[in-house]
C-alpha cells in the first residue's frame, strides 16, 4: 500500500480536512482566550464551509469518483452522506449554543469534541478498508462519550456517558475481532473491489463468526434489536443536543458505512440476508411495541429510532435483491430518502426538547410527557412544530416521513418481499398510537404552574430558527418530494462485483 501522495490526491477529502482544521483553530482560540460565542461561531463557519464546498463541487461539475490511498472511496454516495452529516452537525451546534449558554463550567470544549466526532463520521461513510472503518469509527465514537456526559452535574448525564462508553467499547472489541477473523482468511483489509475473495470463503466457520461479530457490532451502533437495550437510557440521560447528535450524525455515519459494506463485500447471500431480516423484523416490533409503554418523550424517540432503522434495513435488504445481478451501478433511492427524512424529523423533534430543557434540570430534562401537557396554550408555534415532527415520524401523508416510508414499501413490493412490506405497514400502524398520544398531550388542559417551558422569543434565536426550518423542510419534502428523490437517485456507488 503506497502512502506517498500529493496534496491534489487528497483533495477529495477536502470537506473532512476543513472540519479537522476548524477543530484545530477552535483549540487554539480556547488556548488564547475563552469566548463561547466566538468558538461557536468559528465552529459553525467551519461546518458551513465544508458543506458549501460539497455543494460547489456538485454544481460546478468538478467532481469525479476517487480512491484515496485504497482506504477511502469518495463518490456521490459518500458526498451525499457527508453533506447530511454536516447539516445535522450544524443543527446540533446551534442547539448546543443556546442550551449550554448558562452553563457555569467550561463550555468551549464541547465544540472540539463535536468537530472531531464529525470528522470521524465523514471519514466513516467514505471508508473502503477495515483499517479506515475501525479508526474512523473510533474517531467518531470516543468524543461522543464526553459529549453525553458533558453536563456531569446531572447524574443522568454522567450515567449515560458511562453506559455508552462501556457498551460501545464492547461493540468495538467485537468489531475488531470479527475483522481479525476475516483478515486471517482473505489476507486483505479492503472490502471494496474484490468481494469474490470473501464470497468464496463464506462457508468457513471462522469467516462466518467474523461476519457475525461485525454485523452484531454494527447492529449495536445502530441500536437494532436485540442490541438496543442501551438506547432509551442513554437518550434519556444525555443532554438534549447531544442526544440529537447521537441520533443523527452517529447513526447516519454508521448506516452509510454499513450500506457500502454490505453491498461492496458481496456477503448478501441467503443465510446472511436471513440474519439481517430477523434483525430488521425484531427492530420494527421491539421499537414500536416498547415505545407504546413509555411516558417520556426522549425514550419514545429512542425506541422510535430503533424501529426506523429497522425500516432502513428493510430497504437495504430489498435493494440487495437487485444488487446481486447488476453490473456495478447501484441506486439506493429509498435508503437515501429515508435517511434524509429521518434526520430532518429527528432534528426537529429533539430540537423542541432542547428548547424546553436546561443543563441544570437534574430530573428528566423536559423528557416527561407531563411537561408537555397543554403546551399549545403557552407556545402554539412550538407545539405546531412538534406536531409536524410527530406526524412525519408516523408517516402521515404530506410530510417527509410519508415519502420515506412509501419508498421503502415500494422497494419491498418491487422485490416481492411481501413479508417485509407487511412488517413496515404493521410497524407504522403501531407507531400511530404513541405518536398520536404525544400530540394529544400537547393540546390537553395545561397545568396551573408549568415546571418547564421554552424561553420567550425562542423563535427569534438561532436554535429556534433551525427547528422551524427543519419543520418547513419536512412539510416541503412531503408536498414536493421530487428534488430530494432525484438527488438520492444520483447518489450512486460504483461497485466492482467480480
Amino acid at each position: 500500500m503506497n502512502f506517498t501522495m500529493s496534496f491534489s490526491e487528497l483533495m477529495p477529502l477536502a470537506p473532512v480536512m476543513i472540519v479537522a482544521l476548524t477543530a484545530i483553530v477552535v483549540m487554539l482560540l480556547i488556548a488564547i482566550k475563552r469566548n463561547h460565542n466566538l468558538v461557536a461561531t468559528v465552529s459553525v463557519m467551519g461546518l458551513n464551509l465544508a458543506a458549501f464546498y460539497i455543494v460547489f463541487v456538485f454544481i460546478a461539475g468538478l467532481y469525479t469518483p476517487a480512491n484515496v490511498m485504497n482506504l477511502f472511496i469518495v463518490d456521490p454516495f459518500t458526498m451525499l452522506y457527508q453533506f447530511v452529516i454536516l447539516i445535522a452537525a450544524l443543527a446540533c451546534c446551534t442547539l448546543s449554543h443556546a442550551y449550554i449558554e448558562t452553563y457555569k463550567d467550561n463550555r468551549e470544549e464541547l465544540y472540539i469534541l463535536m468537530l472531531c466526532s464529525v470528522a470521524g463520521a465523514m471519514l466513516m461513510v467514505a471508508s473502503s478498508n477495515y483499517a479506515s472503518f475501525f479508526i474512523s469509527l473510533e474517531l467518531m465514537s470516543i468524543p461522543v462519550y464526553g459529549l453525553l456526559a458533558y453536563t456531569h452535574q446531572r447524574s443522568q448525564s454522567l450515567e449515560a456517558g458511562v453506559k455508552y462508553l462501556v457498551l460501545s467499547a464492547t461493540a468495538s472489541a467485537m468489531l475488531l475481532m470479527g475483522m481479525a477473523y476475516i483478515y486471517a482468511y482473505t489476507g486483505s483489509l479492503s472490502f471494496v473491489g474484490a468481494p469474490e475473495t470473501l464470497t468464496n470463503l463464506l462457508n468457513q466457520p471462522a469467516v462466518v463468526l467474523g461476519l457475525a461479530l461485525i454485523i452484531f457490532a454494527v447492529a449495536f451502533k445502530l441500536s437494532l434489536a436485540p442490541f438496543h437495550k442501551w438506547t432509551p437510557d442513554v437518550y434519556e440521560g444525555a443532554p438534549a443536543p447531544m442526544a440529537t447528535f447521537l441520533a443523527t450524525v452517529a447513526k447516519v455515519a454508521m448506516i452509510g458505512l454499513f450500506v457500502r459494506y454490505l453491498i461492496s463485500s458481496g456477503i448478501m447471500q441467503d443465510s446472511y440476508v436471513a440474519i439481517l431480516t430477523i434483525i430488521a423484523v425484531l427492530s420494527i416490533l421491539a421499537g414500536n411495541l416498547l415505545a407504546v409503554r413509555q411516558d417520556n418523550l426522549k425514550r419514545i424517540l429512542a425506541y422510535s429510532s430503533i424501529a426506523h432503522f429497522g425500516y432502513v434495513l428493510v430497504a437495504i435488504l430489498c435493494t440487495s435483491e437487485a444488487v446481486i445481478s447488476t453490473t456495478g451501478l447501484v441506486v439506493l433511492e429509498s435508503v437515501n430518502v429515508y435517511v434524509i427524512t429521518y434526520v430532518l424529523t429527528t432534528i426537529g423533534a429533539f430540537g423542541v426538547v432542547t428548547l424546553m430543557s436546561s443543563p441544570y434540570n437534574n430530573k428528566d430534562e423536559a423528557g416527561s410527557l407531563e411537561e408537555y401537557r397543554g403546551l399549545f396554550w403557552r407556545r402554539p408555534v412550538l407545539t405546531a412544530t412538534l406536531t409536524v415532527m410527530m406526524l412525519s415520524l408516523a408517516g402521515i401523508p404530506l410530510t417527509a416521513g410519508f415519502i420515506g416510508k412509501f419508498l421503502v414499501v415500494k422497494t419491498a413490493v418491487a422485490s416481492e418481499s411481501w413479508f417485509l412490506a407487511a412488517m413496515v405497514i404493521v410497524g407504522s400502524g403501531i407507531g400511530l398510537y404513541y405518536y398520536l398520544r404525544v400530540m394529544v398531550t400537547l393540546y390537553m388542559t395545561p397545568p396551573e404552574t408549568p415546571r418547564i417551558d421554552a424561553v420567550d422569543h425562542w423563535g427569534q434565536k438561532v436554535g429556534g430558527l433551525m427547528v422551524l426550518g427543519a419543520a418547513a423542510l419536512v412539510l416541503i419534502i412531503g408536498i414536493y418530494p421530487e428534488p430530494i428523490i432525484e438527488i438520492s437517485k444520483k447518489a450512486f456507488m460504483f461497485i466492482t462485483l467480480g
